[in-house]
Protein backbone atom coordinates (compact mmCIF):
# COMPACT_ATOMS: atom_id res chain seq x y z
CA UNK A 1 0.00 0.00 0.00
CA UNK A 2 1.42 3.67 -1.28
CA UNK A 3 0.04 6.77 -0.27
CA UNK A 4 1.34 9.96 -1.12
CA UNK A 5 1.79 11.45 2.09
CA UNK A 6 0.91 15.21 3.54
CA UNK A 7 1.98 15.97 6.66
CA UNK A 8 1.26 19.77 7.62
CA UNK A 9 2.53 22.27 9.66
CA UNK A 10 1.89 20.95 12.95
CA UNK A 11 3.83 17.85 11.89
CA UNK A 12 6.60 19.80 12.10
CA UNK A 13 5.93 21.70 15.38
CA UNK A 14 3.27 21.44 17.91
CA UNK A 15 2.50 17.79 16.79
CA UNK A 16 5.03 16.02 15.99
CA UNK A 17 4.20 13.04 18.47
CA UNK A 18 1.56 12.75 15.54
CA UNK A 19 3.59 12.71 12.76
CA UNK A 20 6.02 10.25 14.68
CA UNK A 21 3.71 7.79 15.75
CA UNK A 22 1.79 7.68 12.31
CA UNK A 23 5.63 7.07 10.32
CA UNK A 24 6.03 4.20 13.02
CA UNK A 25 3.00 2.90 12.69
CA UNK A 26 3.05 2.69 8.52
CA UNK A 27 6.21 1.09 9.15
CA UNK A 28 5.62 -1.37 11.19
CA UNK A 29 2.34 -2.54 8.95
CA UNK A 30 4.44 -2.10 5.85
CA UNK A 31 1.92 0.93 4.49
CA UNK A 32 4.30 2.72 2.89
CA UNK A 33 3.79 7.00 3.34
CA UNK A 34 5.89 8.67 0.36
CA UNK A 35 5.90 12.80 1.44
CA UNK A 36 4.65 15.34 -0.74
CA UNK A 37 7.53 17.03 -1.84
CA UNK A 38 7.35 21.02 -1.69
CA UNK A 39 3.86 20.71 0.26
CA UNK A 40 2.86 23.99 1.61
CA UNK A 41 0.06 25.10 4.41
CA UNK A 42 -3.68 23.96 3.37
CA UNK A 43 -4.64 26.77 4.85
CA UNK A 44 -6.23 25.03 7.70
CA UNK A 45 -8.39 25.85 9.95
CA UNK A 46 -9.50 30.10 9.42
CA UNK A 47 -8.17 30.86 5.46
CA UNK A 48 -11.89 29.74 4.13
CA UNK A 49 -13.86 32.08 6.62
CA UNK A 50 -11.17 35.00 4.65
CA UNK A 51 -11.35 34.30 1.53
CA UNK A 52 -13.08 30.91 -0.24
CA UNK A 53 -11.74 30.67 -3.01
CA UNK A 54 -7.99 30.82 -2.28
CA UNK A 55 -8.72 28.52 0.75
CA UNK A 56 -9.71 25.95 -1.65
CA UNK A 57 -6.72 27.04 -3.76
CA UNK A 58 -4.29 26.23 -0.55
CA UNK A 59 -5.76 23.20 -0.14
CA UNK A 60 -5.54 22.06 -4.20
CA UNK A 61 -1.87 22.72 -4.66
CA UNK A 62 -1.22 19.88 -2.52
CA UNK A 63 -4.03 17.68 -3.98
CA UNK A 64 -2.24 18.30 -7.32
CA UNK A 65 1.31 17.47 -6.52
CA UNK A 66 -0.33 14.30 -5.01
CA UNK A 67 -2.09 13.84 -8.44
CA UNK A 68 1.05 14.00 -10.21
CA UNK A 69 2.62 11.39 -7.73
CA UNK A 70 -0.40 8.99 -9.08
CA UNK A 71 -1.46 8.13 -5.23
CA UNK A 72 -3.95 8.81 -2.85
CA UNK A 73 -3.56 11.20 -0.31
CA UNK A 74 -3.01 10.48 3.34
CA UNK A 75 -2.96 13.25 5.97
CA UNK A 76 -2.93 12.38 9.84
CA UNK A 77 -4.34 15.53 11.08
CA UNK A 78 -7.91 16.31 11.23
CA UNK A 79 -8.37 20.33 9.97
CA UNK A 80 -6.13 19.66 6.93
CA UNK A 81 -8.06 16.39 6.32
CA UNK A 82 -11.20 18.68 6.86
CA UNK A 83 -9.59 21.57 4.41
CA UNK A 84 -8.74 19.24 1.67
CA UNK A 85 -11.95 17.38 1.08
CA UNK A 86 -13.42 20.59 1.44
CA UNK A 87 -11.42 22.00 -1.59
CA UNK A 88 -12.35 18.87 -3.14
CA UNK A 89 -15.86 19.21 -2.63
CA UNK A 90 -15.98 22.82 -3.62
CA UNK A 91 -14.24 22.24 -7.12
CA UNK A 92 -16.26 19.73 -8.33
CA UNK A 93 -19.28 21.58 -6.83
CA UNK A 94 -18.52 25.02 -7.80
CA UNK A 95 -17.81 26.08 -11.85
CA UNK A 96 -16.17 29.53 -10.25
CA UNK A 97 -13.95 28.03 -7.63
CA UNK A 98 -12.95 25.64 -9.92
CA UNK A 99 -11.93 28.53 -12.19
CA UNK A 100 -10.37 30.26 -9.27
CA UNK A 101 -8.46 27.48 -8.43
CA UNK A 102 -7.04 26.81 -11.85
CA UNK A 103 -5.96 30.40 -12.36
CA UNK A 104 -4.17 30.44 -8.65
CA UNK A 105 -2.58 26.96 -9.33
CA UNK A 106 -1.77 28.04 -13.15
CA UNK A 107 -3.40 24.64 -14.23
CA UNK A 108 -6.84 23.13 -13.53
CA UNK A 109 -7.63 20.46 -10.97
CA UNK A 110 -10.31 18.25 -10.54
CA UNK A 111 -10.89 17.83 -7.48
CA UNK A 112 -10.63 13.92 -8.08
CA UNK A 113 -7.52 13.23 -5.67
CA UNK A 114 -9.28 10.91 -2.80
CA UNK A 115 -8.45 12.22 0.44
CA UNK A 116 -8.10 9.68 2.96
CA UNK A 117 -7.25 10.22 6.83
CA UNK A 118 -4.50 7.45 8.75
CA UNK A 119 -7.27 6.81 10.88
CA UNK A 120 -9.08 5.22 7.92
CA UNK A 121 -5.99 3.63 6.21
CA UNK A 122 -5.48 1.35 9.41
CA UNK A 123 -9.61 0.35 9.48
CA UNK A 124 -9.73 -0.09 6.13
CA UNK A 125 -7.63 -0.46 3.80
CA UNK A 126 -5.07 -2.34 5.87
CA UNK A 127 -8.02 -3.95 7.85
CA UNK A 128 -8.94 -4.51 11.19
CA UNK A 129 -8.52 -8.50 10.62
CA UNK A 130 -4.92 -8.11 9.49
CA UNK A 131 -4.69 -5.39 12.31
CA UNK A 132 -5.37 -7.55 14.99
CA UNK A 133 -3.14 -10.26 13.99
CA UNK A 134 -0.43 -7.51 14.63
CA UNK A 135 -1.57 -6.78 18.38
CA UNK A 136 1.80 -8.33 20.71
CA UNK A 137 1.05 -5.39 23.68
CA UNK A 138 -2.69 -5.47 24.46
CA UNK A 139 -4.62 -2.52 25.99
CA UNK A 140 -5.75 -5.52 28.59
CA UNK A 141 -9.22 -3.59 28.93
CA UNK A 142 -7.89 0.13 29.28
CA UNK A 143 -11.02 2.22 29.53
CA UNK A 144 -10.44 4.29 26.15
CA UNK A 145 -13.16 7.43 24.94
CA UNK A 146 -12.54 8.02 21.93
CA UNK A 147 -13.04 11.59 20.40
CA UNK A 148 -13.67 12.71 16.86
CA UNK A 149 -14.31 16.34 17.36
CA UNK A 150 -15.31 18.38 14.51
CA UNK A 151 -13.32 18.24 11.45
CA UNK A 152 -13.58 14.34 10.85
CA UNK A 153 -17.35 13.79 10.56
CA UNK A 154 -18.39 17.31 9.58
CA UNK A 155 -20.11 18.30 7.66
CA UNK A 156 -20.83 14.37 6.94
CA UNK A 157 -21.75 15.26 2.75
CA UNK A 158 -17.44 16.63 2.93
CA UNK A 159 -15.77 14.08 4.93
CA UNK A 160 -17.41 11.29 4.46
CA UNK A 161 -15.77 9.99 7.47
CA UNK A 162 -18.38 8.06 9.21
CA UNK A 163 -21.74 8.57 10.87
CA UNK A 164 -21.78 12.31 12.05
CA UNK A 165 -23.89 11.98 14.85
CA UNK A 166 -22.10 8.22 16.46
CA UNK A 167 -18.93 7.65 14.65
CA UNK A 168 -17.60 3.99 16.07
CA UNK A 169 -14.36 4.02 13.38
CA UNK A 170 -12.04 5.23 16.52
CA UNK A 171 -13.73 2.42 18.79
CA UNK A 172 -13.29 -0.63 16.16
CA UNK A 173 -9.67 0.31 16.72
CA UNK A 174 -9.37 0.31 20.27
CA UNK A 175 -11.54 -3.37 19.93
CA UNK A 176 -8.51 -4.61 17.93
CA UNK A 177 -5.75 -3.17 20.19
CA UNK A 178 -7.79 -5.11 22.93
CA UNK A 179 -8.80 -1.87 24.94
CA UNK A 180 -12.51 -1.09 26.00
CA UNK A 181 -14.43 1.46 24.64
CA UNK A 182 -16.23 4.07 26.74
CA UNK A 183 -20.10 4.89 25.95
CA UNK A 184 -19.72 8.66 26.27
CA UNK A 185 -22.28 11.01 24.50
CA UNK A 186 -19.12 13.61 23.88
CA UNK A 187 -17.28 12.39 21.56
CA UNK A 188 -18.42 14.44 18.47
CA UNK A 189 -19.01 18.10 20.90
CA UNK A 190 -16.76 20.63 19.85
CA UNK A 191 -13.50 21.27 22.13
CA UNK A 192 -12.96 24.78 21.44
CA UNK A 193 -9.87 24.59 19.89
CA UNK A 194 -10.98 27.51 16.96
CA UNK A 195 -10.66 29.73 20.27
CA UNK A 196 -7.47 28.33 21.66
CA UNK A 197 -5.34 31.53 20.70
CA UNK A 198 -8.44 34.18 20.71
CA UNK A 199 -10.79 33.28 23.35
CA UNK A 200 -8.73 30.88 25.45
CA UNK A 201 -11.62 30.75 28.25
CA UNK A 202 -14.26 29.25 25.85
CA UNK A 203 -11.55 26.59 25.04
CA UNK A 204 -10.70 26.03 28.54
CA UNK A 205 -14.74 25.54 29.49
CA UNK A 206 -15.24 23.52 26.36
CA UNK A 207 -12.67 20.67 26.81
CA UNK A 208 -13.01 20.92 30.35
CA UNK A 209 -16.67 19.62 29.55
CA UNK A 210 -15.36 16.96 27.28
CA UNK A 211 -12.82 15.92 29.98
CA UNK A 212 -15.69 15.69 32.22
CA UNK A 213 -18.08 13.95 29.95
CA UNK A 214 -15.12 11.11 29.66
CA UNK A 215 -14.36 10.68 33.42
CA UNK A 216 -18.27 10.39 34.01
CA UNK A 217 -18.01 7.30 31.38
CA UNK A 218 -15.22 5.94 33.20
CA UNK A 219 -12.60 6.44 31.05
CA UNK A 220 -9.31 6.26 31.73
CA UNK A 221 -7.46 8.30 28.74
CA UNK A 222 -9.03 9.89 26.10
CA UNK A 223 -7.61 8.68 22.57
CA UNK A 224 -7.77 11.72 19.52
CA UNK A 225 -6.97 12.13 15.53
CA UNK A 226 -6.46 15.98 15.50
CA UNK A 227 -3.82 17.84 16.72
CA UNK A 228 -6.10 20.90 17.73
CA UNK A 229 -7.69 18.68 20.07
CA UNK A 230 -5.10 17.56 21.62
CA UNK A 231 -3.63 20.40 22.40
CA UNK A 232 -7.04 21.92 23.66
CA UNK A 233 -7.73 18.96 25.65
CA UNK A 234 -3.75 18.18 27.00
CA UNK A 235 -2.37 21.34 27.44
CA UNK A 236 -4.93 23.14 28.66
CA UNK A 237 -5.82 21.02 31.51
CA UNK A 238 -3.27 23.37 33.36
CA UNK A 239 -5.68 26.43 33.13
CA UNK A 240 -8.62 24.33 33.59
CA UNK A 241 -7.07 23.85 37.33
CA UNK A 242 -6.62 27.48 37.29
CA UNK A 243 -9.78 28.47 36.03
CA UNK A 244 -12.22 25.51 37.57
CA UNK A 245 -9.92 24.57 40.40
CA UNK A 246 -10.20 20.86 39.48
CA UNK A 247 -7.33 18.73 38.31
CA UNK A 248 -8.50 16.26 35.54
CA UNK A 249 -5.16 14.48 35.63
CA UNK A 250 -6.84 12.84 31.94
CA UNK A 251 -4.09 11.41 29.62
CA UNK A 252 -5.07 12.96 25.59
CA UNK A 253 -3.33 10.63 23.87
CA UNK A 254 -2.83 9.83 19.91
CA UNK A 255 -4.79 6.60 18.67
CA UNK A 256 -0.88 6.34 16.15
CA UNK A 257 0.47 6.56 20.39
CA UNK A 258 -1.38 3.61 21.29
CA UNK A 259 -1.62 1.96 18.29
CA UNK A 260 2.29 1.81 18.19
CA UNK A 261 2.71 0.47 22.15
CA UNK A 262 0.06 -1.80 21.11
CA UNK A 263 2.28 -3.24 18.30
CA UNK A 264 5.20 -3.46 20.01
CA UNK A 265 7.08 0.06 19.20
CA UNK A 266 8.98 1.59 21.93
CA UNK A 267 7.55 4.46 23.75
CA UNK A 268 10.64 6.74 22.77
CA UNK A 269 9.47 6.52 19.15
CA UNK A 270 6.00 7.68 19.78
CA UNK A 271 6.19 11.14 21.12
CA UNK A 272 4.76 10.35 24.65
CA UNK A 273 7.61 12.30 26.39
CA UNK A 274 5.77 15.41 24.81
CA UNK A 275 2.57 15.26 26.45
CA UNK A 276 1.74 17.52 28.89
CA UNK A 277 -0.59 15.57 31.04
CA UNK A 278 1.76 12.05 32.23
CA UNK A 279 0.92 8.68 30.71
CA UNK A 280 2.28 6.56 32.73
CA UNK A 281 -0.55 4.86 34.45
CA UNK A 282 -1.74 4.42 30.86
CA UNK A 283 1.47 2.68 29.87
CA UNK A 284 1.71 0.13 32.76
CA UNK A 285 -1.77 -1.44 31.82
CA UNK A 286 -0.72 -2.13 28.23
CA UNK A 287 1.50 -5.22 27.33
CA UNK A 288 4.05 -6.12 29.82
CA UNK A 289 2.99 -3.05 31.88
CA UNK A 290 6.71 -1.12 31.39
CA UNK A 291 5.94 2.66 32.62
CA UNK A 292 7.05 5.37 30.19
CA UNK A 293 9.40 6.56 32.63
CA UNK A 294 11.35 3.18 33.05
CA UNK A 295 11.24 3.52 28.95
CA UNK A 296 12.23 6.86 28.44
CA UNK A 297 14.70 7.64 31.12
CA UNK A 298 15.70 4.28 32.56
CA UNK A 299 14.41 4.66 35.67
CA UNK A 300 10.95 5.71 37.43
CA UNK A 301 10.00 9.55 37.67
CA UNK A 302 7.70 11.90 38.18
CA UNK A 303 6.20 13.43 35.33
CA UNK A 304 4.94 17.13 36.02
CA UNK A 305 2.65 18.99 33.62
CA UNK A 306 4.85 21.20 31.25
CA UNK A 307 7.37 18.49 31.20
CA UNK A 308 6.38 17.66 28.18
CA UNK A 309 8.14 19.17 24.55
CA UNK A 310 11.40 19.11 27.14
CA UNK A 311 13.46 18.04 24.05
CA UNK A 312 12.68 20.79 22.19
Amino acid sequence: MKYAYYPGCSAHSTARDMHESCLEVAKALGIELNEIKGWTCCGASAAHQTDRELAASLASANLLLAKQMGMDMVVNCAACYSRSKAANYEIIHSEKVRESVADSLGQPYDGSVPVRHFVEIMAKDFGLAKLRKKIVNPLNGLRVASYYGCYLVRPAEVTGFDDPENPTILESLIDVMGGSNAEWSGKVDCCGGMQNLTQTEITVRRSAAVIEMALNAGAECIVVACPMCQISLDLRQADMEKLLGRKYNMPIIYVTQLLGLALGISSEKLGFDRLMVSPAEIIKTVGNGQSIEQSLYGTVATFPYHQGYKNE
